[in-house]
């Protein structure tokens, strides 16, 4: 689902997904619906002694004005959340690319995660402290606030608990939670990185299944879903983290093709075609007239061309524009940047000069080679 940026705080984006905008309502709904403020309002009472007169809270519309502050207030509080994680990051001197809201919370983008253990615990226990503090800060809200703002007191009482529940349920010991990060950077402290992020992932994975069976006995969709989410969270984590330690040390230009094939963008679909047929290379860099390099066509590319236009089609108009990327640039960053844009080919160059190209077939022989010269290097 799409992102849209709503704000900048600190020069960093916050985006509002999709998914949260069709969520907020029923958020809101299932505040202010039924027996909802009855049970919330007992609950808030009972945990800050602040006491509520329903009549008013149920009064005509008020139900849903109460749901909608409250849903709000919370992605707000998860705003705040992130934003403590990003502060840290700053002091660090780490780029935060954009904070994003969606509907199983907010997550804060940084260009580059620490692997020192020290501000990697720091950067993710900040997140918590940051949502006990808003949960303090409303607690106290609260209970000065006059009898007569019935309204306010029960959003700022609701608040105050549910950012208690944000920070207890960001502390499991299990990835994307901060909790996930927080063990990883402990068993860190001892461990190689790789080895400290396997253990959290594992970790990560049985809190997965043990939400997944107490889901399915007890018909619970979202927790299920949760599962599902801290299961591939911890999986890709590790994956993540496997990968670079294999391209650790390697930049582009050891991974490139360096004279890869080309193909002009005049010539038509279906020349490229028989060119392909006789080089057996599914991939071209595509130049124009002055042998400037302008794009890259795939056989993907080919095969999408309409068969009954490829003997006037061109080449250029088939071609994909990809990122330009740096020899000199480290391959693992890149990696993720890459997939980042929505593929795994760039072309390499420098003020101009051309270098070769870097693909998706490039990356799969660097990881085959380095991991059996680890292979090698452990026998």
């Amino acid at each position: 689902m799409r992102s849209y940026t709503i704000t900048n705080i600190w020069g960093i984006p916050i985006r509002v997904n999709t998914s949260l905008l069709i969520f907020l309502p029923i958020l809101a709904w299932l505040i202010g619906s039924g027996q909802q403020i009855e049970l919330y309002a007992g609950l808030i009472g009972g945990l800050t002694g602040v006491g509520f007169d329903l009549a008013v809270l149920r009064a005509g519309s008020m139900p849903w004005l109460v749901g909608l502050l409250a849903a709000v207030g919370l992605f707000v509080s998860v705003t705040i959340h992130e934003l403590g994680h990003s502060w840290v990051a700053i002091r660090y001197g780490l780029e935060i690319e954009s904070i994003t809201l969606w509907i199983l919370g907010g997550l804060a983008a940084l260009k580059t995660f620490p692997k020192e253990w020290n501000r990697e615990f720091w950067i993710a226990i900040a997140g918590p402290i940051t949502s006990l503090l808003v949960a303090g800060v409303c607690y106290g809200a609260a209970v000065v606030a006059p009898t007569s703002l019935q309204v306010p007191r029960f959003v700022l009482g609701w608040l105050a608990i549910t950012n208690v529940v944000l920070a207890g349920f960001n502390l499991l010991p299990a990835f994307p939670m901060d909790g996930g990060r927080i063990l990883r950077a402990l068993l860190a402290r001892t461990r190689p990185y790789g080895v400290a992020t396997r253990i959290a992932a594992r970790v990560g994975v049985l809190f997965a299944f043990l939400f997944a069976i107490v889901a399915v006995l007890n018909f619970q969709i979202i927790l299920l879903l949760l599962a599902f989410f801290i299961y591939g969270a911890a999986t890709t984590e590790s994956k993540a983290v496997l990968l670079d330690e294999l391209f650790e040390g390697l930049t582009v230009s050891d991974i490139m093709t360096r004279e890869p094939a080309t193909v002009t963008a005049s010539t038509t679909v279906d020349d490229f075609g028989s060119q392909m047929l006789r080089n057996r290379n599914p991939i071209h860099l595509v130049v124009d007239g002055d042998g400037d390099a302008v794009g890259i066509v795939t056989l993907d590319d080919l095969k999408k061309a309409r068969r009954q236009d490829r003997d006037t089609d061109t080449v250029g108009e088939i071609m994909r524009d990809v990122p330009r990327v740096d020899p000199d640039a480290d391959a693992f960053d890149i990696l993720g940047q890459l997939q980042g844009s929505g593929g795994l080919d760039a072309i390499v160059q420098r003020d101009g000069e051309l270098f070769g190209v870097l693909t998706e077939a490039d990356y799969a022989h660097a990881m085959t080679i380095q991991r059996g010269f680890r292979s090698g290097v452990a026998g």
